[in-house]
Formats: C-alpha cells, structure tokens, sequence
C-alpha cells in the first residue's frame, strides 16, 4: 500500500453495531483481522471483532460509531420514500417515471407500500368518494413530516368528472396538499420537477 493512501476498516461486535475505523497504522493476523499493534496480536482483547482501547485512542479523530438503525437513518434522511396512490391513468405516468428513461431511483426516491415509513403521498387520478377514508387513513398513518402531490387534473379539481356526484373535487378537500402538477395525464417530466 503506499504511504499517505487512504485506509478504511469496518469491524462489528454484534448485528446491531458497526464501527469505522481510520487509524495511522494497522497491523493483521494470519486469519486478516486487524489489531492495533504486533504486542496485541496474541492477546484476545486486542484482535478479533472487539477492537483494542488503543485503536480507539490512536483513531480519536478519524473513529465513527453508530448502530446500524442510525446507519439507515442518515441514508434515508437524503431520500424521499413516496406512497404511490394511483388511480386511474394518471398512474401509468407515475410509474413511468421510476422506469429506465427518467428512474427517479438515481435521485433518491424510493416508492414505498407502506404509509408508516414513507415521506411523500402521490395521488394520481380521480378521487371518488369510496376512496377518501382510506386516502385519509393512509395519511394520517404517515410519519412526519409528510407530503402531498396531488397529480393531474382529476386529483386537483375532480377533472371532466368533477359534475359527477360521487367523485371529490380534489384530493386538497381531504387532506393537506403541497404540490399541484396539472396536465391531463402530466408528463413525466412534470412529476420530476413537482
């Protein structure tokens, strides 16, 4: 390895732990675990999985420990997890944005089943009165903070079926919307940009 590159171990002392280490010197053993210095390479405390008091005190600076949770926690932090409620034609250009062409997956966007660890609703399509518990319920059961695309015509203001006495006249009249995309269907790139 030359000298001054970048060395980077990761060692876990159970499922739930990880610790990332950047010490200025390493040593390893036969069975390549690391140890802090060639004295500690037969003593048990100094090898393995636990790593040595020293280790930690020679990495102060470059030394990261988390669980794995908080791990996941900072990776979704930078993600948004989407509760997609497509309802009629609406959704296919929903879904066509998680497709090769646009794969809104490079930016960080997940689409999640479930209500209880998603960021961001989309509602895509007409919504009738049958459907507005369960919108509410979907919504109320999503962590905050939470938000609401309301896509296409038909979610904002009912669409060419808003005289129809069993469709609502927008998905804002049932819960709280922060971001209208008109267009009958809208495009992709509409989606993108909302």
């Amino acid at each position: 390895m030359a000298e001054g590159s970048f060395t980077l171990a990761i060692e876990s002392n159970n499922k739930d732990e990880l610790h990332i280490f950047r010490p200025s010197a390493w040593h390893r053993d036969s069975e390549g675990r690391f140890f802090d210095s060639p004295e500690n390479a037969s003593n048990p405390e100094g090898r393995g999985n636990t790593p040595a008091p020293n280790l930690l005190k020679s990495a102060a600076p470059g030394v990261v420990t988390s669980t794995v949770d908080q791990l996941a926690a900072l990776g979704r932090s930078n993600s948004l997890w989407t509760l997609t409620f497509g309802l009629a034609c609406c959704a296919i250009e929903m879904i066509s944005t998680h497709m090769a062409h646009h794969d809104l997956d490079r930016f960080g966007v997940v689409t999640w089943p479930s209500p209880r660890q998603s960021d961001v609703m989309i509602v895509a399509g007409t919504v009738v009165k049958k459907m507005a518990e369960p919108i509410k319920l979907l919504y109320e059961q999503m962590p905050d903070p939470k938000w609401v695309i309301a896509m296409g015509t038909c979610a904002t203001s009912g669409g060419p079926y808003y005289r129809s006495y069993s469709v609502v006249m927008g998905v804002d009249h049932l819960v709280p919307v922060d971001v209208f995309i008109p267009g009958c269907p809208p495009r992709p790139e509409a989606l993108m940009d909302g």
